[in-house]
C-alpha cells in the first residue's frame, strides 16, 4: 500500500476512532500513540488531564512527525471532555480490566464512532472515569502480569477498532 503525503493525509478521510489519554505520564508513551494513531488512519487524538501535549521532545523522539499529523485536542478536564464527545454523537469506551468489560474484540459496527480512552500507566482510568463511559474493553491477559504498557494496549485496541470497522458488512 503506497504511503500517503502530509498533505494527502491531511485531507483523506479516517477511521472514526478518537484515542482519549488521560493522565499519561510518560511522554514517550504519549509519543507511541500518536505513532500509532497515524499508522492506523484514525480521526484525532484527544489529551486530558496531566498528560504532555505536543510540542516536546520526548514525545517528537517516538511520534516520529506523527503529532505533526494526527489532530488533537487538549482538555484538563476528563469529564469535560467525555461530554464533549458524547455530544459529537460518540460512544466512550475505557480500556480497561474492570467488571462487566467486554473482549475488546466484540466490537460491531454499531459501536462507531466510537472513543477508546486509555489511562495512566498504574492507576488505570480509574472508576469515576469509568462510570461516565459507554462500555468497558479488555484485552484478555494470559501470563502473570495483569496489564500491558499503555502505548501496547492502545495500538492492539486502536487496530481491532479500524479492522473491526474495515470488514464488509
Amino acid at each position: 500500500m503506497g504511503r500517503l503525503t502530509p498533505g494527502a493525509y491531511a485531507v483523506s478521510r479516517r477511521h472514526p476512532v478518537t484515542l482519549m489519554l488521560h493522565n499519561i505520564r510518560s511522554m514517550w508513551n504519549v509519543g507511541a500513540m500518536f505513532r500509532t494513531a497515524d499508522a492506523a488512519g484514525i480521526d484525532r487524538i484527544v489529551i486530558t488531564g496531566y498528560t504532555a501535549t505536543p510540542p516536546r521532545k520526548e514525545i517528537d523522539k517516538t511520534a516520529l512527525g506523527a503529532q505533526e499529523t494526527v489532530p488533537w485536542l487538549h482538555f484538563d478536564d476528563p469529564f469535560e471532555a467525555i461530554s464533549v464527545l458524547k455530544d459529537e454523537g460518540k460512544k466512550v469506551y475505557g480500556l480497561e480490566i474492570a467488571e462487566n468489560s467486554r473482549m475488546y474484540t466484540d466490537l460491531k459496527a454499531d459501536d462507531f464512532p466510537l472513543v477508546l480512552l486509555v489511562g495512566n500507566e498504574v492507576d488505570g482510568i480509574g472508576d469515576a472515569l469509568l462510570a461516565n463511559c459507554d462500555g468497558v474493553l479488555e484485552i484478555p491477559q494470559y501470563g502473570i502480569k495483569h496489564s500491558l504498557n499503555v502505548a501496547v494496549a492502545a495500538g492492539v485496541a486502536v487496530f481491532e477498532c479500524v479492522r473491526v470497522f474495515r470488514q464488509p458488512g
